[in-house]
């Protein structure tokens, strides 16, 4: 069975991970940047929602590329388009700035969408799914540790260093995708205006993409909106951003559901596994609710949460890049427009929402997002077995 090689698969997981943490150091810096920007917490929220929707314009001008240029150099760019704009944003000086940053950022931080594809095009149609697994597993590692290590770096000497770190990890990156990587050309080069006019087309034309995008997106929305807000409601509770960090570990879980639900997707209905992924996520925000001033109880659904949005993800993704090798980075990218765009809904949402109703209405909006999406795959389901 054709996959990559331990080395190359090592490094494209590296990649992801690495690139995907850039858009989720913020979140447990969120009362510190505050504060040192002397602005306030929903304006930081607010700032963290432009980087999820510049990573969304990212997906949608950047990742298609691949279908129509060589995907080393793309790749590599893109890294390094991430460190520079990291050490500018080290050194932000008013809220401003550093909201515009955070947009160019969210954009160029599309790197793990890029390596993505490139992995499944290594791997014979059978691997598929084990090989999105191992690259899913790295990226939420990547997602999850960011936050543990940021909310330990930044109350130790401060967010700025925190962002000089990342831009340091991402140059390192770009070096080691351009040295380890083969040239990657495309099966036939084509222009970047007819790539990104096919786009719509495409998404009319595949019923799976537009199905599948709805349930990633509502699946991390309901993710986004806790994360979104926890430093704040730890922060009401005595604790900083240290403690909010440490909860990534706690997610880690998700790293091992992945490479099973990879294996799971070849052999079950996708249905299925996203009404199983997306209950998962309604259990976590049901054990948030039962004791919210309870550490343990936050963990545990953190662990139900995290788990549960990685298999929805690994699910939609095994679907969406098995549909057709010569537009797969298109595919690609507009699954994960759609799903970022639902984890900037949700971040939104949640930021504007906790002013009022606080940690409450953050466990209920959460809960409403997962539930849609339960509905949404039941009904589906259904119409399926009908016909």
């Amino acid at each position: 069975m054709k996959r990559p090689s331990r080395a190359v698969l090592s490094v494209l997981t590296a990649s992801g991970a690495l690139g995907v943490a850039n858009l989720y150091y913020g979140q447990p810096m969120a009362a510190a940047v505050a504060h040192d920007l002397m602005t306030t917490e929903r304006n930081v929220g607010v700032a963290l929602t432009l980087c999820q929707i510049g990573y969304g314009a990212g997906m949608l001008v950047l990742v298609p590329l691949g279908d129509g240029h060589e995907r080393r150099s793309l790749a590599s760019l893109t890294a390094l388009a991430s460190s520079l704009v990291l050490v500018v944003l080290a050194f932000a000086k008013t809220f401003w700035l550093f909201a515009a940053l955070m947009l160019v950022l969210g954009a160029a931080s599309s790197l793990p969408q890029i390596v993505l594809p490139i992995a499944v095009s290594l791997a014979e149609p059978a691997a598929r799914g084990r090989i999105i697994g191992t690259i899913m597993g790295g990226m939420l590692a990547g997602i999850l540790l960011s936050r543990t290590v940021s909310g330990l770096v930044s109350e130790a000497f401060g967010h700025r260093t925190m962002f000089l770190l990342a831009s340091c990890a991402m140059a390192t990156v770009a070096l080691v995708l351009r040295l380890s990587l083969p040239r990657l050309e495309p099966a036939e080069r084509i222009g970047v205006r007819t790539i990104l006019g096919s786009m719509r087309s495409l998404l009319a034309r595949e019923d799976a993409v537009r199905k599948h995008g709805i349930l990633g997106g509502l699946g991390f929305a309901s993710f986004s909106v806790f994360w979104a807000t926890l430093a704040f409601h730890l922060n009401g509770l005595g604790h900083g951003p240290r403690v909010a960090g440490l909860y990534g570990v706690l997610g880690l879980s998700g790293v091992v559901v992945a490479p099973i639900v990879g294996r799971l997707a070849s052999r079950l209905a996708p249905e299925r596994l996203n009404i199983a992924s997306l209950s998962l996520v309604i259990l976590g925000f049901a054990a948030f609710a039962v004791m919210p001033s309870s550490l343990a109880m936050l963990g545990v659904g953190v662990v139900l949460l995290d788990a549960g949005v990685q298999a929805n993800h690994i699910t939609n993704q095994n679907v969406i890049l098995g549909l057709s090798p010569e537009h797969r980075n298109r595919f690609n990218a507009l699954y994960m427009v759609m799903y970022f765009a639902g984890g900037a809904l949700g971040s939104l949402v949640a930021s504007l929402a906790w002013p009022r109703f606080g940690w409450a209405g953050t466990c209920a909006i959460g809960a409403f997002f997962a539930a849609a999406g339960v509905l949404i795959a039941s009904r589906r389901r259904s119409g399926a077995t009908a016909q």
